[in-house]
């Protein structure tokens, strides 16, 4: 088997069967695969099923969260290459699999290709297109996004996997760090490039980015806490700047980042269990690659 495309869903299914339909006209599916997991969908989501029988379908009834539910999905694969979309995004070439073959030919070394990505929702893929430079950009970086990534499968299996004690935002970061510790580089190319279709306004105005402040602030404690020495200095570092900047500036954020405290000190105890300091020099050499652009 070529390519594993893995796609996690939660009660999004028009988005999802746009990602499928998009796939299905691309995906050679004589050496590739496509692999859905619905995370406790109530959508009905699980309808598309009968409408995409080539789709390798996985469900559970309880959401247990993006990353958990990547855990369960990833070691279902059998590609050599392990194709990661959000169910709202899709990749703008039809060779996108061949591409992504010949850039991890091209870097023996890497094992995570982190794609580009293009938010925004477009008429068609062609308008996408126009609206970025096709100038080829290549280089080494410390983390990718989770709406477009490739990682080689013997590399994801020397790692513990998306991690089981975070939700979503940040998850990919933890696979970052141990691709990192096994002596493995991640490259940025935008030879392989994704729409991510979402609308930024329609977002904010449905509250999602206090989600998205929330969950971060509480999953970055948990990765300084599993994956650093002497994690306390970099807490109180984001602490401070998160209540400076968001939490002095919005009520919402205010009650939020306080939310966040009382949890993260409860869960400490969980959280702890899961600690794998990785050494100083790996966690400086991320700190001065390259990021890739959010």
């Amino acid at each position: 088997m070529q390519a594993s495309i893995l796609i996690v869903s939660k009660n999004r299914k028009q988005a999802l069967k746009f990602t499928l339909q998009a796939l299905e006209r691309i995906v050679d599916l004589s050496n590739n695969e496509v692999l859905v997991f619905l995370d406790g969908c109530t959508d009905e989501s699980a309808l598309l099923k009968n409408e995409f029988g080539w789709v390798k379908w996985f469900f559970v009834e309880k959401s247990m969260g993006a990353s958990a539910a990547r855990n369960q999905l990833y070691p279902k694969a059998k590609g050599h290459y392990l194709i990661g979309l959000d169910d709202d995004a899709h990749p703008l070439f039809t060779d996108f699999i061949a591409r992504t073959i010949a850039v991890f030919d091209k870097y023996p070394n890497a094992g995570i290709l982190a794609f580009e990505e293009i938010k925004g929702v477009f008429k068609s893929d062609q308008d996408v297109l126009k609206s970025v430079d096709s100038k080829i950009i290549e280089y080494q970086t410390n983390d990718f996004i989770g709406c477009g990534f490739a990682i080689r499968k013997d590399i994801y299996e020397q790692t513990n996997g998306f991690p089981v004690w975070m939700d979503i935002y940040g998850e990919e970061s933890c696979v970052s760090i141990e691709v990192m510790s096994k002596g493995y580089d991640i490259i940025f190319t935008n030879t392989i490039k994704v729409n991510h279709r979402i609308d930024k306004e329609v977002r904010k105005r449905s509250g999602k980015n206090y989600f998205r402040f929330e969950r971060q602030l509480k999953n970055t404690t948990s990765y300084y806490l599993v994956y650093y020495k002497n994690p306390i200095i970099k807490i109180i570092k984001l602490y401070g700047h998160n209540f400076r900047k968001y939490a002095m500036t919005d009520f919402i954020c205010f009650k939020l980042f306080f939310k966040v405290i009382l949890e993260v000190v409860l869960n400490i105890p969980k959280i702890i269990k899961y600690r794998n300091p990785i050494s100083e020099a790996i966690i400086e050499k991320k700190n001065k690659l390259r990021p890739i652009k959010y």
